[in-house]
């Protein structure tokens, strides 16, 4: 019976899908015709305007023309008219020496006009040549380290091809643009190569759309067909419901604050330059090599636990991510105040207690920085220490494996492995912060380095295990 279920719901499911998209196919048969129509009705106008701009043209060199001519002929006629009264003048005398002779002629062949070559011109007058539509190659396009590169070529070559345009936009829907989508495109104008490289990109969408036209020196031409790349990243900001009431939280900072939680609502300004943590998630970094390969959109974090836990207090001064991690691989990076006394960075489970604080349980994992009367650097789990024999970075990357079972952190500048975990995580994990005397920020949206991809790829580096004591000890 429940295989039943399933396979009837998997039905309804790929039902629903089809219907979405032919719904969106029809949308975007009625916007191209909409587009036909309004396109078709800019082009007549602007050739009305063309041809308006020619016959006034000719009018002008028509009257022009008219004018000189109506010149010449008063000026024959004035010389003329004065010849024929010479007779009323002359006496005997100067009527032997007088030449008969007008000095002017009717002749007014010098002021015609040779028609042919224009006429030819207008005659050979035709519609501008458009360059024809790139072509996106997926296999070229790279997704890595928050950076999209776009490769694309002409499908014949044109040596009047002046530059491309691209054009791209977040969305949160895999396949086809959409046509209602809730982004408007973004636009890079006079790329003179065939690729084009978008950087420091925050992935806080599934996908990115893709599209590009070529352009000569009078007209751009057709888009190519649009591709889709997965732009997947975590995105979460903390959770200012649980969080310790000696913490000001506002969406990705979080401060120490000895006043008990006053003004817990006001935003924090300014935190990066005064000492807050900064974290950066990213995805596992993707090289399309379909037509249409996968996207990061808005709305695909998981569900957040916002409010569905006791507030920490006590000594643990803690604060969770507002999204839990249930799969997959994710990073995001922290940044730590210059005089922050202590904090700890890691994840745990859900159920850690509003007493406990991170590394002393067997729900989180972390590492923990000391600058309170001595500087310690240490790995912590289940209230056991492992101290780090390295500097501690400016900033850590924190990388978590769910499925894997493998949570490290790095010099997020260097790449160095600073400590790893190798544990099974048996529920979702929740990124975790403790500060006290001091404050962290946050950045997400971000990939899996490539080289923290490489480097966990190798063996070296230090390792702890979760279930062990042979790295950690009391």
């Amino acid at each position: 019976m429940d295989s039943q279920k399933e396979a009837l719901q998997r039905i309804i499911t790929t039902l629903a899908n089809k219907n979405d998209e032919i719904q969106n196919f029809i949308d975007t048969l009625n916007q191209t015709l909409k587009g036909v129509q309004e396109n078709s009705s800019n082009i007549l106008s602007e050739l009305d305007e063309e041809f308006d701009s020619l016959y006034s043209i000719l009018d002008e060199v028509k009257e022009s023309m008219v004018n000189t001519i109506k010149q010449e002929q008063a000026r024959k006629s004035q010389e003329l008219q004065a010849a024929r009264q010479i007779k009323d003048r002359v006496t005997m005398a100067s009527a032997f020496r007088l030449s008969l002779k007008p000095k002017v002629s009717d002749n007014m062949t010098h002021l015609m006009v040779d028609f042919s070559q224009e006429r030819q011109i207008l005659q050979t007058l035709k519609f501008l040549p458009v360059p024809k539509a790139p072509e996106i190659d997926p296999v070229e396009c790279l997704v890595a380290d928050n950076t999209v590169t776009v490769a694309w070529k002409m499908p014949e070559e044109d040596n009047k091809i002046d530059h491309f345009i691209l054009e791209y936009r977040k969305t949160n829907f895999d396949g086809l643009p959409r046509v209602k989508d809730e982004r408007c495109w973004e636009i890079i104008d006079n790329i003179k190569g065939t690729e084009y490289t978008l950087s420091g990109l925050k992935f806080d969408s599934k996908y990115m759309n893709f599209r590009v036209r070529a352009c000569n020196k009078a007209v751009a031409g057709e888009y190519s067909d649009p591709v889709t790349l997965e732009t997947k990243a975590l995105n979460f900001s903390l959770d200012n419901s649980s969080s310790h009431l000696n913490l000001r939280v506002e969406d990705t900072c979080v401060e120490w604050d000895p006043t008990g939680g006053k003004g817990q609502e006001s935003k924090i300004k300014g935190k990066e330059n005064k000492g807050s943590v900064h974290v950066t998630s990213l995805k596992k970094h993707t090289r399309s090599g379909t037509p249409s390969p996968k996207r990061t959109s808005i709305g695909s974090r998981p569900p957040a636990v916002r409010g569905s836990r006791d507030r920490f207090t006590g000594e643990s001064y803690t604060v969770l991510g507002d999204t839990a991690i249930e799969s997959g691989q994710h990073y995001w990076e922290v940044k730590a105040q210059k005089d922050c006394k202590s904090y700890s960075v890691g994840v745990a489970y859900k159920t850690l207690g509003k007493f406990d604080q991170l590394g002393k349980t067997n729900t989180s994992w972390c590492i923990h920085v000391n600058n309170w009367l001595q500087n310690t650097f240490a790995a912590k789990h289940n209230n056991k220490v492992k101290a780090l024999d390295v500097t501690v970075p400016e900033k850590i990357g924190v990388f978590c494996d769910f499925d894997g079972g493998q949570l490290s952190f790095y010099d997020a500048n260097s790449k160095q492995l600073l400590y790893s975990f190798k544990t099974k995580f048996t529920q979702p994990v929740l990124p975790g912060f403790m500060v006290w005397c001091g404050g962290l920020s946050l950045n997400t949206g971000m990939q899996v380095p490539s080289a923290v991809r490489t480097l966990q790829k190798s063996e070296n580096g230090i390792t702890g295990s979760a279930s062990s004591l042979n790295n950690i000890t009391q």
